[in-house]
């Protein structure tokens, strides 16, 4: 992307992050396959967790820490100059992920698919079809790869 003038224009991505391999692996895919096509260090990464509302919170909960610690070491080992900003918020991740990809104005949003079945999205709905219904930019679903041993 560039402005008016040919200058890159800068991006802003945001990520969503969370404990699972899948959104792990949508980073990943994102640093090798979005930020790879640029070569300026132009483009600033959102990493996002949403705690989901539980009835008790025990003060000692360290896991969103160790979630975006991980995620931003992936993304210093990628690339050493890459602008990350991090967000953690409380409260259900379909509607905060929305809202803060508005709020920001994010020109993309990446997220990892869990790949439930029919009947466990029915009960539990799907984050990323939400969000890519009811976000006005790009939403970019990265699915979990295929494992090599069920590919025979």
């Amino acid at each position: 992307m560039a402005d008016d003038m040919g200058a890159a224009k800068e991006r802003r991505i945001l990520v969503v992050v969370d404990e699972s391999e899948e959104s792990m692996n949508a980073l990943s895919w994102c640093l090798k396959n979005v930020l790879v096509s640029t070569s300026s260090s132009t483009d600033t990464l959102i990493l996002l967790y949403v705690k989901p509302p539980r009835v008790v919170y025990s003060a000692l909960d360290g896991t969103a820490d160790c979630v975006i610690e991980k995620a931003k070491r992936m993304c210093r080992e990628q690339f050493q100059d890459v602008k990350v900003e991090t967000m953690i918020e409380h409260g259900d991740p379909r509607d905060f992920i929305c809202q803060i990809a508005e709020k920001l104005h994010v020109d993309m949003l990446v997220m990892g698919s869990h790949g439930y079945g029919v009947i466990k999205r029915a009960f539990l709905g799907s984050v990323s079809n939400h969000c890519a219904q009811n976000v006005k930019c790009p939403v970019l679903i990265v699915k979990r790869p295929k494992s090599a041993s069920g590919s025979k």
